[in-house]
């Protein structure tokens, strides 16, 4: 099984940069979604559909659009723009059960006024109600430039 490199130099990611990499990944969802949408839109002959099942295909979506960056790299655009990256405590890409897991928890977290993110602050190794469900964890990746001047 394949694992990431770098572990010793990794830290946990704080509750800021998480939030902007969310921001950063709502933009390109939001990309997706509309582009759902149009394909929607024009198989239902050019009508709109607020119908549960368009909403459950974006549901769908959404997971997928997050399983297979994190699964994949361990880092969706917005964590790559962060320097972030989710990873099994043994520093190996996440399963598709604990992305299943991380989605699912998250949504409950921002339900919950954000409580599972705000979490971060009071635990000890800066996780979420996401990372400690998944048994996973978001971690900060140190710069190029940092890592070439160490190997200098």
């Amino acid at each position: 099984m394949r694992s990431f490199t770098d572990l010793d130099n990794v830290w946990p990611a704080g509750l800021l940069r998480r939030l902007m990499a969310m921001v950063y990944d709502a933009l390109v969802l939001l990309a997706v979604w509309m582009l759902v949408g149009f394909i929607a839109v024009a198989l239902n002959g050019g009508e709109a559909n607020e119908s549960p099942l368009f909403h459950n295909i974006l549901f769908v979506v959404t997971f997928v659009f997050f399983a297979y960056f994190w699964m994949r790299a361990g880092m969706t655009l917005g964590m790559q723009a962060w320097r972030l990256r989710v990873q099994s405590l043994e520093g190996r890409p996440i399963t598709l059960q604990q992305s299943l897991i991380r989605f699912v928890v998250a949504i409950i977290s921002f339900a919950a006024f954000g409580l599972g993110y705000w979490w971060i602050f009071f635990d000890r190794e800066q996780r979420s109600w996401s990372d400690i469900a998944s048994r996973s964890r978001v971690v900060v990746l140190p710069n190029a430039v940092r890592r070439k001047r160490k190997s200098a």
